[in-house]
């Protein structure tokens, strides 16, 4: 690799970081994939600290990642730095998603290259053309409150949260005996059965995690004609069920 002080690439040439590492990367016919990052280290700092000396308004983009890359070589000096080897791997990875970003952009830029774009000036405003509307005044003076973020909600009032804290809480236990009953006593025998547009939402989702844990349990089948069948047996639907029926007589 050349010394750094035989290098003579310009910052201002380059559009940010990146683009003068991949730039070092190039020169060097180094492999993006297995970067030796130590040399390039020591090549981007020799540029950056070159043009800061001669400038002293180096854009602060380079002497962040100036900083950052001799960070980075501090922990890759270590033994098994495992931080050193993210950082290396991020560097890495950023560097390949800007390749690519900028090849991309060149291949666009190809295809644009023969394209006639046309662009009209912009539409001149008609002469006298005033707001022909008319407001009270107060109302202009609330939207403008409002605008600037002044405005202030209403009061929420107390019957907009009964819904919310009134809600039944139907648990999966109990849809579990129910739906066990109403098979056994003949009630329910098919699926859709079990469902209701006028039940609540939680009564719906508790229903419906019921027949999936007896379907799991092996206690009911459900047909390609949506009918449920109960199979004879005890398992773990029949234990929650005692169990229940136990706790309703205390």
């Amino acid at each position: 690799m050349s010394a750094p002080e035989e290098l003579t690439f310009h910052l201002e040439a380059f559009d940010g970081p990146l683009d003068l590492l991949l730039a070092l990367v190039a020169k060097h016919k180094m492999d993006l994939h297995n970067i030796p990052i130590l040399e390039l280290i020591d090549q981007y700092t020799a540029i950056v600290e070159r043009a800061r000396q001669q400038d002293p308004n180096v854009a602060s983009a380079f002497i962040e990642t100036a900083a950052r890359l001799v960070e980075m070589k501090s922990f890759l000096l270590l033994p098994r730095s495992t931080e050193g080897e993210r950082m290396k791997e991020e560097l890495t990875g950023r560097l390949i998603e800007y390749d690519l970003c900028r090849r991309m952009a060149a291949a666009l830029g190809q295809r644009a290259a023969g394209v006639t774009v046309y662009v009209r000036p912009p539409i001149p405003p008609e002469p006298g053309g005033l707001y022909p509307l008319h407001h009270d005044a107060q109302v202009l003076a609330d939207c403008w409150r409002a605008m600037a973020g002044r405005g202030r909600p209403g009061p929420v009032r107390q019957e907009q949260f009964e819904p919310l804290v009134t809600a039944p809480f139907v648990s999966v236990g109990s849809r579990v005996v129910h739906i066990l009953r109403g098979l056994l006593t003949g009630k329910v025998s098919r699926l859709g059965q079990l469902f209701s547009r006028r039940q609540e939402r939680s009564a719906t989702v508790a229903t419906f995690l019921a027949v999936l844990e007896l379907v799991r349990a092996g206690r009911i089948e459900i047909g390609p004609d949506t009918g449920l069948t109960v199979r004879r047996g005890r398992g773990p639907a029949d234990s929650q069920k005692e169990d229940q029926d136990g706790q309703g007589t205390d």
